[in-house]
């Protein structure tokens, strides 16, 4: 019997030669997920990543600095490419200025975003207008539809999505307004929120009723998720005065209810972000400086056993009497 570190060498051998074949890359026939190649495919499952963004003097991040909490297109697409083919449709529950949505264009697959804020909806139309120049690229297929997303989800199919992406709200931390707001935020004119609408999810005083709403919305793009595919929730951790809420690890359990599969966790280092004095000289207070992101499946749905004909019971049953003699 072969040893552990045996078996692992192995197995680092075989991939080894199927990366030495990639002279020129192909698409593995039996990769029903993506279109990546094997060394593409390796790079995406490493657990870290380092968030890439445009950075701040980039003329298209004029409209993505304009959300309280944007993410960026880069990495969204990045999330895209990995789970889907070119055609395939994606569903954004929480759309923002249209991240996911530019990042469906460029990667030509179809986009469907809901977006509660006009303001933020007109920021992403006007996005997909200006930001993309590519001519293969599919603006055309790009849907965005206004309105809360608890009543929006319901006029979608039944599993006719093959994969949804989002960020939602962190509970209120937006409503906070401490010295990094005013200076990041208040200080150049930008949002520092969702807005007023009572709709929104982040206008829910208490955690766990706001918990479980998110659940039941998810719950939601969980049905019209087709069977074996994936979900990617993007999140942080955030503080409640003293009291540190670990809110991915929160979500990812909730989701159990409605039949969402943890498959993985990656952590997105924000290395472009400000330090803040929190906490000196008195008391431990975090700079958080990564976010999490949830990679959970819809399972597969079991294959129904073929049904046994009559002819096919009458058979076995010879046979068992002849064995019996």
């Amino acid at each position: 019997m072969k040893t552990t570190n045996a078996a692992h060498d192995d197995v680092m051998e075989a991939l080894d030669a199927e990366l030495a074949k990639e002279d020129q890359p192909k698409v593995d026939p039996r990769n029903k997920l993506n279109e990546l190649t094997a060394k593409e495919w390796i790079v995406e499952t490493i657990s870290v990543w380092n968030q890439r963004g445009l950075g701040a003097g980039h003329p298209d991040a004029k409209i993505e600095r304009q959300h309280p909490a944007p993410f960026s297109f880069t990495d969204v697409g990045r999330l895209i490419r990995y789970f889907t083919k070119s055609g395939q449709t994606v569903l954004d529950p929480f759309v923002g200025v249209g991240s996911t949505l530019k990042a469906c264009a460029v990667d030509r697959r179809k986009g469907i975003g809901i977006e509660l804020n006009p303001q933020f909806a007109e920021l992403s139309r006007e996005r997909l207008d200006t930001e993309i120049g590519d001519m293969l690229s599919t603006v055309e297929d790009q849907r965005i539809l206004e309105g809360d997303a608890r009543d929006v989800l319901p006029t979608i199919a039944d599993e006719s999505v093959d994969f949804v992406v989002t960020s939602p709200p962190y509970w209120s931390i937006l409503k906070k307004e401490d010295h990094k707001v005013r200076q990041e935020r208040l200080a150049n004119g930008l949002s520092k929120d969702y807005g007023d609408d009572p709709r929104d999810l982040a206008m829910i005083e208490d955690y766990e009723e706001f918990l479980e709403e998110l659940t039941r919305l998810f719950g939601e793009c969980a049905r019209t998720l087709k069977s074996g595919k994936y979900m990617a929730i993007i999140v942080s951790d955030f503080r409640d005065k003293s009291r540190y809420i670990m809110f991915h690890a929160d979500l990812a359990r909730s989701l159990e209810k409605v039949g969402m599969e943890m498959r993985g966790l990656k952590v997105l280092y924000q290395r472009h972000k400000k330090v803040f004095p929190y906490g000196y000289p008195y008391s431990y207070v975090p700079n958080i400086h990564n976010q999490y992101i949830l990679i959970l499946q819809k399972p597969k749905k079991a294959e129904p056993k073929p049904k046994k004909t009559r002819k096919a019971a009458a058979k076995k049953d010879v046979s068992a009497k002849a064995k019996g003699k």
